[in-house]
């Protein structure tokens, strides 16, 4: 079995100072935890193929998945995906719209009709429109695209609820709303994707 090559989002002391000025709450939580890793997966096409099958699915049920197709289909890259049928890829523990979903992008990229490549170019509004054009594939996919494996440093997803989780243990609000989501999202930008890996470990403590 050849392993998808991971490696950890890469951030430092200029994005945790900033954050800790802009939002002092989050800056002692930042400084209580200590440093945070958040494996990304650089390659684009093993990246969108492991949000698809996170969708909606716990983080331990979507790591028991992914070690399954790995094992059982090999090489996550369109060509050798595209071999397989959506039954095959169904029986590594997804349902059958995901597994349509996955078997539908490999040959749509084998067949040369999408280049994923051609997104590393483009603006974060600009990849999500493109990526949920895609049949099967919605805002949180895309933007879990964008930390998880482009490393964009701006992406805090109200789409993702241990996100959203995190914002209301952090700040003790017992249901976070669109609109104050939206301010703490402005206060941490430029560097959101950093708050986002402190706000998912947050959300599991």
């Amino acid at each position: 079995m050849s392993a998808v090559k991971t490696k950890f989002f890469d951030y430092g002391r200029k994005e945790t100072e900033y954050l800790a000025v802009a939002d002092p709450i989050l800056g002692e939580a930042m400084a209580r935890l200590g440093r945070v890793e958040r494996e990304v997966i650089p390659d684009l096409f093993a990246a969108l193929v492991y949000a698809i099958i996170g969708q909606l699915v716990s983080v331990h049920s979507a790591k028991t998945v992914w070690e399954r197709i790995q094992e059982s289909i090999g090489e996550i890259t369109p060509e050798n995906l595209s071999g397989f049928t959506p039954d095959d890829v169904r029986q590594c523990g997804m349902t059958m719209k995901k597994a349509v979903c996955i078997c539908d992008l490999s040959k749509e990229i084998v067949q040369g009709n999408l280049c994923l490549n051609n997104l590393r170019e483009l603006p974060d509004s600009e990849i999500i429109r493109h990526l949920t054009a895609i049949r099967g594939i919605g805002r949180w996919t895309a933007e879990m695209l964008l930390i998880n494996c482009m490393e964009r440093p701006d992406i805090v997803s109200w789409e993702d609820i241990a996100i959203r989780r995190g914002m209301e243990k952090l700040y003790g609000i017992p249901k976070l709303t669109k609109k104050q989501f939206e301010s703490y999202k402005k206060r941490y930008s430029p560097y959101g994707s950093v708050a986002s890996i402190y706000l998912w470990k947050l959300s599991f403590l």
